[in-house]
């Protein structure tokens, strides 16, 4: 069970809640808070002091003073004007993040909102019932608008309570109105009251979402893809001396001396290491500590930013004792925008690594006595294409990556008849980042299959050869999962349980584990 305070979310539960449907609950102590805060709003609307949000309009209405027997509707109107999202609807995944991340930023206790707002999020979460998201609309300042705002019409109401303003929602795999789904799961909707509405659209709770996933996501990549560099470098005879632990410490970068140290974890005791003779590598073998290790130093630093984005207090106003009503911009999804940025560009480098090295195992030129496009035997290249296409689709990802990895934050186009003149463009950088995530792991799982044919060939060649410990486990489990196979066939249904199993981490799991590698 996951208990939320606004404090203390890791990234690790919400996984556990988005994909694993973990139980929710609030945790008591955090009740106080959140009902002094509501307390405070109560004692704003009864004395009618003007107070943004509250009982003013929104945006470039904020100088607009709403009465204080329209403030509850004010926040009914917000959540019908801004659900305007439109394209395909996000992943259920991120959609329970959302929801879950939102839950936790109420629960701080500084929005104002009444604990039954955060009851019914967290139910829907036990429930399993998930509003259907569309994916694009947000600029991710005034927080994720459209998302958040859709996904409050599935548990909010008004005295008309039309199913056609409910929005729309999953249960038990259905797709029906937010009011049948809340109806079905036994689960009352809401009427909202003063400032609710705001609580609920202000922050960038949707961008935060994608982000923690492509966090966990990318972490359990760079693994695999160490894993796959440590098959690549048997699989073409390499050069250890680019891995020695003196070479790393004078740079004195975290990341590389943490890949350079796994590295000689998963070769050591191979005798395909260092047999050729040869000086020096390539950088693709040689410098891959440096590219790999920077992309796990901008990882701990994204980790950081997206672990206290996940627990803040991101809505405006926000209330502090005794009850004073400040107006901020905590919304604003900047913070995210840059580090999801700056992840796609360093997975778009790991992939970019990896993708060199498939290349290298497929070219007869470069890849030390194997044969061309790794088919079974020199004799059989013509009629066989071997790995050529698999080799073809990871430089078209990589391809993808490198567009998709140019910055989203530093775009800005301004909203709301220039009140809004400088928006931070995250829920884009959060997407772009979520599928260059999803072609990394494309293409990792490329070489790792590409190795592990390489490895296979080349123990024919030296049938007394032993690889190294780490990189005998990974064949054995990619072998235990997927059977040599001589001549051409359909690839691509066997690269997509590759995927499987290095995004499952599966494999990361078992050869890590084995190894006793950090």
């Amino acid at each position: 069970m996951i208990t939320i305070n606004g404090h203390q979310l890791t990234i690790e539960e919400v996984i556990k809640v988005a994909r694993h449907n973990e139980i929710v609950k609030i945790d008591q102590s955090a009740y106080g808070q959140i009902e002094e805060s509501r307390h405070w709003v109560d004692e704003i609307t009864q004395a009618e002091t003007p107070v943004y949000g509250i009982n003013t309009g929104f945006g470039i209405f904020s100088d607009r003073k709403i009465s204080k027997a329209d403030a509850a509707l004010l926040s009914r109107k917000l959540i019908l004007s801004h659900a305007v999202g439109t394209g395909e609807n996000l992943p259920i995944e991120v959609v329970r993040a959302a929801m879950l991340i939102r839950a936790n930023t109420l629960a701080k206790g500084y929005s104002g909102v009444r604990p039954v707002i955060i009851e019914t999020i967290i139910q829907m979460l036990n429930k399993h019932v998930t509003p259907l998201v569309p994916s694009q609309g947000s600029l991710g300042s005034s927080g994720d608008l459209a998302p958040l705002s859709h996904l409050a019409l599935v548990f909010t109401n008004d005295e008309q309570d039309n199913d056609e303003d409910s929005g729309w929602a999953l249960f038990d795999g259905e797709k029906i109105s937010g009011k049948a789904a809340m109806h079905k799961a036994g689960i009352p909707r809401i009427c909202l009251q003063e400032k609710e509405g705001l609580a609920l659209n202000n922050g960038a709770s949707f961008s935060a979402a994608i982000a923690a996933i492509a966090v966990y996501d990318a972490e359990c990549l760079l693994t695999s893809a160490e894993i796959a560099l440590a098959m690549s470098m048997d699989a073409l005879l390499g050069v250890s001396t680019a891995y020695d632990q003196r070479i790393h410490a004078v740079r004195n970068h975290p990341g590389q001396v943490k890949v350079a140290d796994k590295i000689r974890n998963l070769i050591k005791g191979s005798t395909l290491i260092d047999a050729t003779g040869r000086v020096q590598d390539a950088y693709s073998l040689r410098c891959a500590p440096q590219v790999q290790g920077a992309a796990e130093d901008a990882l701990t630093f994204i980790r950081d930013m997206i672990s206290r984005e996940i627990n803040a207090a991101t809505d405006n106003p926000l209330l502090f004792s005794p009850g004073i009503a400040l107006s901020g911009g905590n919304f604003h999804g900047e913070p995210i925008g840059m580090v999801m940025d700056f992840l796609s560009i360093a997975l778009t480098e790991v992939a970019g690594i990896s993708e060199r090295r498939i290349f290298r195992l497929t070219d007869g030129k470069l890849n030390e006595g194997l044969p061309p496009m790794l088919v079974d035997t020199p004799q059989d290249a013509g009629l066989n294409s071997g790995m050529m296409m698999p080799q073809y689709t990871a430089a078209s990802l990589v391809l993808e990556n490198q567009t998709l990895s140019s910055p989203d934050s530093i775009y800005s186009l301004p909203t709301s008849a220039e009140q809004e003149d400088h928006n931070a463009n995250s829920m884009t950088a959060a997407r772009h980042a979520l599928q260059v995530t999803e072609n990394t792991a494309h293409v990792i799982a490329i070489e790792v299959y590409c190795a592990a044919r390489a490895l296979d060939i080349r123990l024919r060649q030296y049938p007394e050869a032993k690889m190294g410990r780490g990189v005998s486990m990974a064949h054995q489990f990619i072998r235990s999962h997927i059977p040599y196979q001589a001549g051409d066939i359909l690839w691509g249904p066997e690269i997509e349980r590759t995927k499987k199993l290095v995004r499952t981490q599966e494999l990361n799991k078992f050869v890590m584990g084995a190894i006793d590698v950090n």
